[in-house]
């Protein structure tokens, strides 16, 4: 896709009016890009076929800045969605696709996100069937923001529900927490470290289905910790279930370039977020098996059992330190990082 065929170079405010300007940007862009049988009706929406029961999860990406390492807006917002499906127990199948465009927007910058959607909807099995653009003016938006929707089949295998969490099921996660919110952090502040940290945003789909297919209703819960971390979502599990979650530091995987970045800015990794994290809560007979599974995998190999449920200290997260102490998550009070996802 070349600038010199679309036939013009920034995005104006005409290109939101739905007139002439509109169908360029649409024809020459989106639909060349995302083309398939549902998109191409060029309806106001699709009528898609479902089996059994489905699962609808939508969410919105002002994320800046919009260009990190290890991705962009345009994958952050087909991962999130995706994954956010996936958490249910479901099997994403299609996906909507919004824009708000500020107007100024480089049509380069716009064609590399709309072609790192494409990439990243196609690596997760996912179609976009239906959308809407919009264009602010210049100084009403921050270059683009993206919503998506996301739709999928549940698992047959699939029971996800709080509600059967019992005392003793064990919390594993499939891999480093913290390197998405650093890879922000240090894009925004120009810093410098001894390694690259790229951001973790991957799809998380087809390994959450190997574990259903393999391990079906032992799964009692998926989670994935982006905004407000591990620690957040813990927390809201515990009160949720009104029993405690207890917690080895020794035993989450944190990469040490990650560790030393967060220790240098002053935050607590437990609370910064994760775009290709979940965590599993699972019965406690199948820990070993489990977490074997997930190393084997490519989206688990850093995969790690980093605690239990437990009837003690209802409501709260306890975690024993490297040296034996312990201390209380507390639930996380404000953002540590504005504009993360």
């Amino acid at each position: 896709m070349n600038i010199e065929d679309i036939g013009f170079e920034t995005i104006n405010l005409g290109h939101g009016s739905g007139g002439e300007l509109t169908r360029n940007l649409l024809d020459k862009i989106i639909f060349t890009t995302f083309s398939n049988p549902f998109l191409d009706q060029k309806h106001d929406g699709s009528i898609v076929k479902f089996n059994g029961k489905i699962a609808i999860s939508t969410d919105s990406f002002v994320i800046t800045p919009i260009f990190f390492k290890g991705g962009d807006i345009g994958s952050l917002a087909v991962h999130g969605t995706v994954n956010d499906v996936a958490m249910c127990g479901a099997i994403p199948k299609y996906l909507s696709l919004a824009f708000i465009i500020e107007e100024g927007l480089k049509v380069s910058e716009f064609i590399q996100i709309v072609q790192s959607i494409k990439k990243a909807a196609d690596e997760s099995g996912v179609l976009i069937i239906t959308g809407d653009t919009k264009v602010v003016e210049r100084g009403k938006g921050d270059k683009i923001f993206i919503n998506t929707t996301g739709f999928g089949e549940v698992h047959p295998k699939a029971n996800i529900s709080v509600h059967h969490i019992k005392e003793g099921d064990k919390i594993l996660v499939n891999g480093y927490i913290a390197q998405h919110g650093m890879a922000i952090m240090s894009e925004r502040e120009g810093l410098q470290f001894e390694s690259n940290i790229e951001s973790d945003s991957t799809n998380l789909n087809f390994l959450v289905k190997d574990l259903l297919d393999q391990f079906g209703e032992k799964i009692k819960l998926f989670r994935d910790p982006t905004r407000g971390g591990l620690g957040t979502v813990l927390h809201e599990i515990a009160n949720d279930i009104s029993k405690g979650v207890f917690l080895k530091e020794e035993f989450i995987p944190l990469e040490k370039q990650v560790a030393a970045a967060c220790e240098m800015l002053g935050l607590d990794p437990m609370y910064v977020a994760n775009e290709g994290v979940f965590l599993v809560v699972i019965d406690s007979s199948i820990e070993a098996e489990v977490l074997a599974f997930m190393k084997n995998h490519e989206k688990g190999k850093n995969a790690a059992l980093i605690g239990e449920i437990t009837n003690e200290h209802p409501n709260k997260v306890v975690m024993q330190s490297f040296i034996g102490g312990k201390r209380i998550v507390s639930p996380l009070v404000g953002e540590q990082l504005p504009r993360i996802c």
